[in-house]
């Protein structure tokens, strides 16, 4: 019975002893994208991934702002590709798609749904710190040219 006991603390004083950080699976971004087309707009958005492997984070994005004739938004369902999943290197890009519906006047061509190419480079957390905002910087084509400025949660040990 002793031996039990012994094995369940030595298994679970690792966690208690706060010598692992969790994982943090969720992860979180702020962005502000410029759509260059024939009906272009800015808008601002909140998005979220969630692992769907290594190298792999897949996610939505909802965005809101104004077109050349009034407010439009758009929906994203993306999945991007680290080439540093384990933030090895302070700078790090990424490329990724997905599908992208815009929702917009009809003068500026109605709701339309688009595919979504990108490529990133991500940036590091702040110095010295395991968690934080990092700046990312993103350029693709879906409905138009997209640049966009994000500040995503920077997951522990990983991109």
């Amino acid at each position: 019975m002793m031996v039990l006991v012994s094995l369940g603390l030595a298994a679970t004083l690792p966690i208690v002893a706060g010598s692992q950080l969790p994982q943090q699976k969720f992860q979180s971004e702020i962005r502000l994208d410029a759509i260059f087309a024939r009906s272009g707009g800015v808008e601002a958005a909140y998005g979220f991934t969630v692992p769907a492997g290594i190298y792999v984070r897949s996610g939505v994005v909802a965005g809101i702002g104004a077109g050349r004739h009034g407010a439009e938004g758009r929906s994203d369902l993306v999945s991007r590709f680290s080439f540093d999943p384990f933030r090895q290197s302070r700078w790090a890009p990424y490329a990724g798609a997905g599908l992208s519906g815009r929702y917009r006047s009809q003068l500026d061509g109605g709701s339309r749904a688009y595919i979504l190419i990108f490529l990133g480079v991500e940036g590091p957390l702040p110095l010295g710190e395991r968690a934080g905002w990092v700046p990312a910087l993103e350029v693709g084509l879906g409905g138009g040219t997209r640049v966009g400025l994000i500040l995503r949660r920077g997951v522990n040990a990983r991109r």
